[in-house]
């Protein structure tokens, strides 16, 4: 009755998987790109497409190390599959969590480590990603990328792929009783496209509308995976050909075709890494670039060509790199975050004895760890052990981390650290007012202070960073007479030009709506005296701050008295509070690395202040206000002076030392 043939795996195809010297070097470019991109090569800050392209080769050599299997015994034996994925990837994880977990409870102060247990328990069982993707970082917590642990999130989409995917793929071959136990190619294919398809999609949506699933969360990266599997099928010749993957015989127009392919992958790849930056939308539709790029590469490798770019990966450098990408994948981040801790002036030489550094320690945990216990041949024969083992590993280190937990809450309890932790949480009173939700929502919520029937009505607009002048303003302006508004957005500049907000992975369309609405609030109110301002480190051009800041002070300077533009405050390389609170409780030796300081103002900082200055020049009642001669003296930033801490972070003025500005604020704005 069924007139469509069906294609049987041993009778059509078969999958010998030789080693390709290419895909290890596929796995050297991979890696070295997201090790350029973390340790701040700016004209590769896309590097992290690595990421994709290894997506893409888990999937053409697991679906291939599947479907071998399939062939040689006509099913598939999944508990030898996933005990095999435990060996190969468990214990030098393990390894890496449990090194920089005693690292970091030397190097990091208490209460940083608190902010670091719960990644680390989580990527001990691989489940980092669920982590990242469903935690709700606040705005003055330590973010994400902070993390020691953050890039364990990659391994956690890849074991959830691991775990799911020989089910799948027996579904869609129909190996299952229940079906027939009849193998069909064709379907295999047809789902395959079919998962690309759908789940392009929604990652595609969960990109824009939920970019935290879309980034960490496996069923929008099984798109990635699916395309290296469709790349192995593509690779057996449409089922006429028994195939070796190491050397595909095809014609010598196919083969050109197929070289050609390659170039153009490697040029996919690169491309993206170039084109890309943190402030793109991803994976979003952007991730085509490498996934398919990476796709080609694989197709290119599978046939024998000298024309090939397969000869270039294969090259003896490329495989050691490739050999080792696991593990150097494992100690780069937390080495190079770490490291910030000790060498924070965060200077290139600096950062590439932190790269040297990961790169020796991943050859170790390779030869030492990773290699002996992949080819251990008793472990290989004993599939129970194993799992037993990789069990109670994972089971200690949940252990550890519990244990770990207890005590760094042990430890922010000294005399010490509950001042620094007491700091931490000491905000200016209109973020518990509610006056500030961040991104939530663009309703203007106004903070009012003083008596609602003064005759006299200053305002304070802008965001965060001006936000930490309260203290200063409330101290001037706490007189009769007088009232204060305060109309703040976190992270939401005052420059009228859409921006990408990397912190919630998109565009910050809430900005923009809550500051129209708060402009037009504050000319209904028509106040005396305006203070506003806000970050530098707003990705605008100079056409943009100039522009944009023209644009919001042409709706403000009419309707008010006296407007003051405050100065950004300089910024820290480094979290001033967490430097000195790192200082003491690290050991004498370590703490004498460096006393918390650097130099004031990036050429960045002093191109914005001179374009915040053009934009003003345009009204008569527009001053521009630099207290930073009193933040950072004599060009220096200091996270504390004469005993007093300046920085509650890298950017934000502690509201001690806000409030001791106050007179000086005072007589800059009567200086007019």
């Amino acid at each position: 009755m069924n007139s469509i043939k069906k294609q049987s795996i041993s009778e059509a195809d078969s999958f010998r998987l030789g080693f390709r010297g290419d895909i290890e070097g596929l796995r050297a470019v991979a890696i070295l790109l997201v090790i350029a991109a973390h340790a701040g090569v700016p004209w590769l800050a896309g590097g992290f497409v690595g990421v994709d392209v290894f997506f893409v080769l888990s999937g053409y050599l697991i679906t291939g190390l599947l479907l071998q299997e399939i062939r040689e015994t006509g099913g598939l034996r999944m508990w030898k599959f996933y005990t095999r994925r435990l060996r190969r990837l468990l214990p030098a994880l393990l390894f890496m969590v449990i090194c920089i977990s005693l690292l970091a409870m030397t190097l990091l102060a208490p209460f940083e480590q608190l902010n670091i247990v719960p990644a680390a328990r989580a990527a001990s069982v691989w489940v980092s990603n669920i982590y990242f993707a469903f935690t709700d970082f606040g705005y003055f917590a330590p973010a994400a990328d902070e993390n020691l642990f953050l890039h364990t999130w990659s391994l956690g989409v890849e074991e959830q792929f691991y775990l799911v995917w020989p089910v799948f793929l027996m579904f869609l071959l129909g190996l299952w009783h229940w079906q027939g136990a009849v193998q069909n190619l064709r379907r295999l294919r047809s789902g395959m496209i079919a998962t690309i398809g759908l789940c392009l999609l929604l990652s595609i949506f969960l990109s824009y509308n939920m970019p935290s699933w879309g980034f960490y969360l496996m069923p929008s990266r099984a798109w990635q995976f699916a395309l290296g599997a469709l790349a192995l099928l593509w690779s057996t010749g449409n089922g006429r050909n028994v195939i070796n993957i190491s050397s595909l015989r095809v014609s010598r127009g196919t083969s050109c075709i197929l070289a050609t392919g390659g170039w153009a992958g490697i040029a996919l790849i690169l491309g993206s890494a170039l084109l890309l930056d943190p402030n793109t939308a991803y994976p979003s539709g952007w991730a085509l670039l490498p996934s398919a790029g990476a796709a080609l590469v694989l197709l290119a490798g599978a046939t024998v060509n000298v024309a090939s770019v397969s000869r270039v990966l294969s090259l003896p450098p490329m495989q050691w790199t490739g050999r080792i990408s696991y593990s150097w994948y494992l100690w780069h981040w937390p080495i190079l975050v770490l490291g910030g801790t000790l060498f924070t002036n965060g200077e290139d030489a600096d950062i590439r004895l932190l790269v040297a550094l990961s790169l020796g320690l991943a050859v170790f945990s390779y030869w030492a760890v990773e290699s002996p216990i992949r080819r251990n041949k008793k472990l290989s024969a004993q599939t129970g052990l194993t799992l037993v083992a990789s069990l109670l590993l994972m089971s200690v280190a949940m252990v550890f981390g519990t244990v770990w937990q207890l005590s760094a809450v042990s430890w922010s309890e000294s005399p010490e650290q509950r001042f620094y932790s007491k700091l931490r949480a000491s905000l200016p009173v209109i973020y518990p007012m509610g006056c500030d939700d961040w991104y939530l929502s663009p309703q203007v919520r106004i903070c009012a202070f003083g008596d609602k029937d003064a005759a006299q009505t200053a305002v304070l607009i802008g965001d965060s960073v001006m936000g930490q002048w309260f203290p200063a303003l409330s101290a001037a302006y706490n007189k009769p007479g007088w009232r204060l508004l305060v109309l703040t957005k976190s992270s939401c500049p005052m420059v009228d030009a859409p921006f990408f907000y990397k912190r919630i992975g998109k565009e910050y369309t809430v900005c923009s709506r809550w500051r129209d609405d708060a402009l037009a609030t504050l000319a209904s109110i028509k106040p005396d005296v305006v203070f506003i301002g806000g970050s530098s480190s707003s990705d605008f051009s100079e056409s943009q701050w100039i522009s944009g800041t023209r644009r919001v002070l042409s709706k403000i300077a009419p309707v008010a008295k006296d407007v003051f533009l405050i100065r950004a405050t300089h910024q820290l390389p480094f979290d001033g509070l967490d430097c000195l609170a790192r200082r003491d409780w690290q050991p004498a030796f370590i703490s004498i690395l460096g006393d918390c300081s650097s130099v004031a103002g990036s050429q960045r900082e002093i191109e914005v202040f001179a374009w915040l200055k053009e934009a003003a020049r345009y009204f008569d009642n527009v001053t521009v206000i630099d207290l930073n001669p009193l933040v950072c003296p004599d060009g220096r930033c200091y996270a504390e002076m004469n005993g007093e801490v300046v920085f509650r972070d890298s950017q934000h003025l502690s509201t001690r030392f806000s409030e001791t500005l106050s007179e000086a604020l005072f007589y800059s704005t009567n200086d007019r």
